[in-house]
């Protein structure tokens, strides 16, 4: 009766073995998946700040475009006065 004992241990420490075994793999697993959720998601916002980065150059340059052409064209219709000033001399 006392070798059953043992063997009943030794029986159920083989499946609690093979159920944490097991259980242990999933558990990495999961572990793995946050990780490289984690990587996604840092990649994500880096790309979210390159674009807005960007974003501010395009605005930027745009509005120094604008503001040349506004000059532009009171230079042009200052030349234009000019001209007409010529004329009417």
């Amino acid at each position: 009766m006392e070798n059953g004992y043992v063997i009943l241990g030794i029986i159920a420490l083989l499946f609690l073995s093979m159920y944490g075994y097991s259980y242990l793999s999933v558990t990495l697993q999961k572990n793995k998946q946050k990780k490289a959720k984690l990587v996604e998601d840092e990649n994500a916002k880096l790309l979210r700040q390159e674009r807005l980065r960007n974003q501010e150059i395009r605005d930027e340059k745009i509005r120094q475009f604008n503001e040349r052409k506004r000059e532009i064209q009171h230079e042009l219709m200052l030349l234009e006065k000019i001209k007409e000033r010529q004329k009417v001399s």
